[in-house]
Protein backbone atom coordinates (compact mmCIF):
# COMPACT_ATOMS: atom_id res chain seq x y z
CA UNK A 1 0.00 0.00 0.00
CA UNK A 2 1.57 3.71 -0.79
CA UNK A 3 0.50 6.38 1.30
CA UNK A 4 1.17 10.10 0.54
CA UNK A 5 1.19 12.57 2.95
CA UNK A 6 1.37 16.55 2.44
CA UNK A 7 3.80 18.32 4.71
CA UNK A 8 3.15 22.23 4.75
CA UNK A 9 5.75 24.72 3.92
CA UNK A 10 6.30 28.37 3.88
CA UNK A 11 2.53 29.71 3.35
CA UNK A 12 1.92 27.91 0.08
CA UNK A 13 4.71 24.94 0.02
CA UNK A 14 3.51 21.50 -0.45
CA UNK A 15 6.54 18.71 1.00
CA UNK A 16 4.95 15.69 -0.66
CA UNK A 17 6.28 12.09 1.70
CA UNK A 18 5.56 9.09 -0.15
CA UNK A 19 5.66 5.67 2.29
CA UNK A 20 5.01 1.59 1.77
CA UNK A 21 6.23 -0.90 3.97
CA UNK A 22 9.24 -0.67 2.24
CA UNK A 23 10.07 2.88 3.51
CA UNK A 24 9.87 6.65 2.43
CA UNK A 25 11.11 9.26 0.35
CA UNK A 26 10.30 13.10 0.93
CA UNK A 27 9.87 15.26 -2.55
CA UNK A 28 10.83 18.87 -2.60
CA UNK A 29 11.41 19.84 0.97
CA UNK A 30 11.76 23.34 1.38
CA UNK A 31 12.27 23.41 4.85
CA UNK A 32 12.98 20.81 7.06
CA UNK A 33 12.04 21.18 10.94
CA UNK A 34 8.50 20.07 9.59
CA UNK A 35 10.20 16.64 7.72
CA UNK A 36 12.06 16.07 10.58
CA UNK A 37 8.75 16.06 13.47
CA UNK A 38 6.92 13.90 10.74
CA UNK A 39 9.33 11.33 10.75
CA UNK A 40 10.28 10.78 14.03
CA UNK A 41 7.18 10.96 15.63
CA UNK A 42 5.72 8.32 13.21
CA UNK A 43 8.46 6.58 13.37
CA UNK A 44 9.39 6.42 9.15
CA UNK A 45 12.63 5.33 7.43
CA UNK A 46 13.46 7.59 5.05
CA UNK A 47 14.83 5.69 1.96
CA UNK A 48 15.53 9.05 -0.43
CA UNK A 49 14.88 12.79 -1.48
CA UNK A 50 13.63 13.63 -4.61
CA UNK A 51 14.32 17.19 -6.02
CA UNK A 52 11.94 18.10 -9.24
CA UNK A 53 14.17 21.27 -9.39
CA UNK A 54 16.34 24.00 -7.72
CA UNK A 55 14.91 26.90 -6.47
CA UNK A 56 15.25 27.14 -3.01
CA UNK A 57 11.50 26.72 -1.54
CA UNK A 58 11.90 22.85 -3.10
CA UNK A 59 15.58 22.31 -2.17
CA UNK A 60 15.93 24.37 1.11
CA UNK A 61 15.60 21.45 3.53
CA UNK A 62 17.95 18.91 2.03
CA UNK A 63 20.87 19.19 3.84
CA UNK A 64 19.57 19.42 7.37
CA UNK A 65 17.68 16.48 6.82
CA UNK A 66 20.19 14.88 5.10
CA UNK A 67 22.62 15.68 7.70
CA UNK A 68 19.83 13.58 10.26
CA UNK A 69 19.33 10.71 8.28
CA UNK A 70 22.07 10.43 5.07
CA UNK A 71 20.24 9.30 2.51
CA UNK A 72 20.53 9.37 -1.38
CA UNK A 73 19.07 12.68 -2.93
CA UNK A 74 17.83 12.61 -6.67
CA UNK A 75 17.66 15.29 -9.08
CA UNK A 76 17.76 16.76 -12.15
CA UNK A 77 21.15 18.21 -13.52
CA UNK A 78 21.56 21.40 -11.60
CA UNK A 79 23.99 23.29 -9.52
CA UNK A 80 22.96 21.76 -6.43
CA UNK A 81 25.43 19.90 -4.75
CA UNK A 82 23.75 17.44 -2.20
CA UNK A 83 21.92 15.83 -5.46
CA UNK A 84 24.10 12.82 -5.95
CA UNK A 85 21.69 11.10 -8.17
CA UNK A 86 21.56 12.98 -11.35
CA UNK A 87 18.45 12.08 -13.74
CA UNK A 88 17.54 13.00 -17.06
CA UNK A 89 14.38 12.57 -19.30
CA UNK A 90 13.96 8.01 -19.78
CA UNK A 91 15.61 7.38 -16.27
CA UNK A 92 14.02 5.31 -14.19
CA UNK A 93 14.13 4.81 -9.96
CA UNK A 94 12.97 2.36 -8.14
CA UNK A 95 12.84 2.45 -4.46
CA UNK A 96 10.66 1.96 -1.42
CA UNK A 97 8.47 -0.92 -4.09
CA UNK A 98 7.70 1.86 -6.50
CA UNK A 99 8.89 2.03 -10.28
CA UNK A 100 9.29 6.19 -11.18
CA UNK A 101 10.10 7.39 -14.59
CA UNK A 102 11.72 10.42 -15.15
CA UNK A 103 10.37 12.78 -17.61
CA UNK A 104 11.66 16.46 -18.50
CA UNK A 105 9.67 18.96 -18.21
CA UNK A 106 11.73 22.61 -18.92
CA UNK A 107 9.53 25.63 -18.98
CA UNK A 108 9.64 27.27 -15.35
CA UNK A 109 13.08 26.37 -14.78
CA UNK A 110 15.27 24.34 -17.78
CA UNK A 111 16.60 21.62 -15.08
CA UNK A 112 12.65 20.55 -14.35
CA UNK A 113 11.77 16.98 -14.16
CA UNK A 114 8.93 14.69 -12.92
CA UNK A 115 8.45 11.75 -11.38
CA UNK A 116 5.57 9.69 -12.60
CA UNK A 117 4.91 6.24 -11.59
CA UNK A 118 2.20 3.65 -12.95
CA UNK A 119 1.40 2.69 -8.91
CA UNK A 120 -0.15 -0.77 -10.22
CA UNK A 121 -2.87 0.67 -11.99
CA UNK A 122 -2.91 4.16 -9.50
CA UNK A 123 -0.71 6.72 -11.23
CA UNK A 124 1.25 9.20 -9.51
CA UNK A 125 2.93 12.10 -10.74
CA UNK A 126 5.07 14.30 -8.73
CA UNK A 127 5.42 17.42 -10.76
CA UNK A 128 7.14 20.29 -8.55
CA UNK A 129 5.98 23.80 -10.15
CA UNK A 130 5.00 23.21 -13.67
CA UNK A 131 1.61 21.74 -13.86
CA UNK A 132 -0.51 23.27 -10.88
CA UNK A 133 -4.39 22.45 -10.15
CA UNK A 134 -6.10 24.32 -12.55
CA UNK A 135 -3.10 26.76 -13.77
CA UNK A 136 0.70 25.83 -14.31
CA UNK A 137 3.95 27.74 -13.20
CA UNK A 138 5.49 30.93 -14.76
CA UNK A 139 7.87 30.95 -17.03
CA UNK A 140 11.06 31.71 -15.39
CA UNK A 141 14.20 30.76 -17.50
CA UNK A 142 12.72 28.26 -20.45
CA UNK A 143 11.07 29.42 -23.58
CA UNK A 144 7.10 29.70 -23.49
CA UNK A 145 7.05 27.01 -26.37
CA UNK A 146 9.18 24.69 -23.80
CA UNK A 147 6.32 24.95 -21.12
CA UNK A 148 3.80 24.48 -23.61
CA UNK A 149 5.57 21.35 -24.51
CA UNK A 150 5.92 19.89 -21.24
CA UNK A 151 2.52 20.55 -20.38
CA UNK A 152 1.63 18.44 -23.43
CA UNK A 153 3.41 15.87 -22.41
CA UNK A 154 1.99 15.48 -19.06
CA UNK A 155 -1.71 15.80 -20.54
CA UNK A 156 -0.68 12.90 -22.20
CA UNK A 157 -0.14 10.55 -19.24
CA UNK A 158 -3.50 8.38 -18.34
CA UNK A 159 -6.59 10.43 -17.26
CA UNK A 160 -6.58 8.96 -13.78
CA UNK A 161 -2.95 10.25 -12.89
CA UNK A 162 -3.19 12.25 -9.60
CA UNK A 163 -0.88 15.28 -9.71
CA UNK A 164 0.85 16.50 -6.80
CA UNK A 165 1.81 19.64 -7.28
CA UNK A 166 4.10 21.80 -5.12
CA UNK A 167 2.04 24.77 -4.26
CA UNK A 168 -1.95 25.11 -2.78
CA UNK A 169 -2.79 27.67 -5.51
CA UNK A 170 -5.94 26.36 -6.54
CA UNK A 171 -8.16 28.88 -5.66
CA UNK A 172 -6.52 31.37 -7.25
CA UNK A 173 -6.03 29.82 -10.35
CA UNK A 174 -9.73 28.81 -10.63
CA UNK A 175 -10.09 32.47 -10.32
CA UNK A 176 -8.43 33.11 -13.46
CA UNK A 177 -9.70 30.10 -15.09
CA UNK A 178 -13.79 31.48 -14.98
CA UNK A 179 -12.26 34.37 -16.94
CA UNK A 180 -10.57 32.44 -19.38
CA UNK A 181 -13.50 30.69 -19.70
CA UNK A 182 -16.38 32.12 -18.05
CA UNK A 183 -19.38 29.77 -19.94
CA UNK A 184 -17.01 26.25 -18.36
CA UNK A 185 -19.51 24.85 -15.48
CA UNK A 186 -17.18 22.78 -14.95
CA UNK A 187 -14.54 25.36 -13.50
CA UNK A 188 -17.37 26.87 -11.43
CA UNK A 189 -18.22 23.21 -10.10
CA UNK A 190 -14.89 23.00 -8.70
CA UNK A 191 -14.18 26.50 -7.64
CA UNK A 192 -16.87 26.06 -5.32
CA UNK A 193 -15.73 22.25 -4.09
CA UNK A 194 -12.72 24.36 -3.55
CA UNK A 195 -14.05 26.87 -1.40
CA UNK A 196 -15.04 24.52 0.91
CA UNK A 197 -12.45 22.51 1.12
CA UNK A 198 -10.00 25.67 1.97
CA UNK A 199 -12.38 26.89 5.00
CA UNK A 200 -11.86 23.74 6.23
CA UNK A 201 -8.41 23.19 5.92
CA UNK A 202 -7.86 20.98 3.55
CA UNK A 203 -5.53 20.74 1.14
CA UNK A 204 -7.18 20.72 -2.79
CA UNK A 205 -4.41 18.49 -3.70
CA UNK A 206 -4.05 15.88 -5.20
CA UNK A 207 -5.60 17.01 -8.57
CA UNK A 208 -6.99 14.45 -10.97
CA UNK A 209 -6.14 14.41 -15.24
CA UNK A 210 -9.42 13.40 -16.01
CA UNK A 211 -10.66 16.76 -13.95
CA UNK A 212 -7.64 19.14 -15.19
CA UNK A 213 -8.61 18.15 -18.58
CA UNK A 214 -11.78 19.88 -18.13
CA UNK A 215 -10.85 23.34 -16.06
CA UNK A 216 -7.27 23.84 -16.53
CA UNK A 217 -7.04 26.40 -19.47
CA UNK A 218 -3.55 25.72 -19.98
CA UNK A 219 -4.17 22.41 -20.77
CA UNK A 220 -7.04 23.09 -23.32
CA UNK A 221 -5.47 25.75 -25.69
CA UNK A 222 -6.38 23.52 -28.60
CA UNK A 223 -10.31 24.23 -27.13
CA UNK A 224 -12.10 25.70 -29.26
CA UNK A 225 -13.59 28.21 -26.97
CA UNK A 226 -10.47 28.71 -25.54
CA UNK A 227 -8.75 29.78 -28.54
CA UNK A 228 -11.96 31.65 -29.44
CA UNK A 229 -11.97 33.57 -26.34
CA UNK A 230 -8.52 34.30 -26.39
CA UNK A 231 -7.64 35.05 -29.78
CA UNK A 232 -10.38 37.90 -29.57
CA UNK A 233 -9.30 39.09 -26.09
CA UNK A 234 -5.17 39.71 -27.24
CA UNK A 235 -5.69 39.62 -31.06
CA UNK A 236 -3.18 36.77 -31.24
CA UNK A 237 -3.30 33.76 -33.53
CA UNK A 238 -5.60 30.58 -32.72
CA UNK A 239 -2.18 28.67 -32.75
CA UNK A 240 -2.69 26.39 -29.44
CA UNK A 241 1.31 27.80 -28.68
CA UNK A 242 -0.11 31.47 -29.34
CA UNK A 243 -3.01 31.10 -27.18
CA UNK A 244 -0.59 29.34 -24.11
CA UNK A 245 1.52 32.29 -24.40
CA UNK A 246 -1.46 35.19 -24.06
CA UNK A 247 -3.07 33.12 -21.27
CA UNK A 248 0.59 32.41 -19.53
CA UNK A 249 1.11 36.47 -19.73
CA UNK A 250 -2.36 37.20 -19.09
CA UNK A 251 -2.07 34.96 -15.78
CA UNK A 252 1.13 36.97 -14.77
CA UNK A 253 -0.21 39.94 -14.33
CA UNK A 254 -3.75 39.02 -13.16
Amino acid sequence: MVKIESIEAFTDNYIWLVTTNEGSIVIDPGESSNVINHLEDNQLDLKAIFITHHHFDHTGGVDEISSYCPVDVFGPINNVETINKRLKDGDRVSIIGIDFEIIEIPGHTLDHIAYFSENNGNPILFCGDTLFAAGCGRVFEGTFEQMHESLIKLKNLPNNTKIYCGHEYTLSNLEFAKEAEPFNQNILSRYNEVIKLRKKGIPSLPSLLSNELKINPFLRCDNNEVQENISTKFKTLKEPDEIFKALRLWKDNF
